[in-house]
């Protein structure tokens, strides 16, 4: 997304949710998900650090991902823990909190919660994170000016 930084270990695309296609339930998976259609239950990836998930603009999940790589350009609602990296791209929109160790995010994209910081790489779950906590605005509490946000405020 930035050019200089590295890419995932895996861009191999192992399950795929097609576009005309809504699944109802928890979704477990892994290596590479791509979603371009619906899902309405959590997504998790299996304990591999290499799992990655890929939501395109077509895409919507309702629910909790927690996946290790993840890469938004869709729609989530619902929390989601990301313990290696996200990337937001500039059509995301996260109706939750963020729970990542490295983000990017474009100009465009939207996080209606909070972003939180986990300074522990591999910690699956939120309880053991240590936080530190930054509060994203909308649009509209910016004076309806796009901000790029990288990182969280100490």
């Amino acid at each position: 997304m930035f050019g200089s930084r590295k890419k995932f270990k895996t861009t191999k695309i192992d399950s795929l949710i097609g576009k005309n296609t809504e699944l109802f339930g928890d979704l477990r998976f892994a290596g590479g998900l791509h979603v371009d259609g619906s899902v309405k239950g959590n997504v998790v990836a299996d304990n591999d650090s290499s799992s990655v998930l890929t939501l395109s603009d077509h895409g919507s999940i309702e629910g909790e991902v927690r996946v290790p790589n993840i890469v938004l350009n869709g729609v989530v609602m619902g929390d989601v823990y990301a313990h290696e990296h996200i990337e937001l791209a500039s059509g995301a929109r996260v109706t939750g909190n963020v729970y990542y160790t490295l983000i990017e995010m474009a100009m465009g994209a939207e996080v209606n919660g909070n972003l939180v910081r986990s300074t522990e790489a591999a910690t699956p779950s939120p309880m053991a994170l240590t936080h530190e906590t930054a509060e994203v605005k909308s649009e509209a509490d910016v004076g309806g000016e796009r901000k790029e946000v990288v990182g969280a405020a100490d």
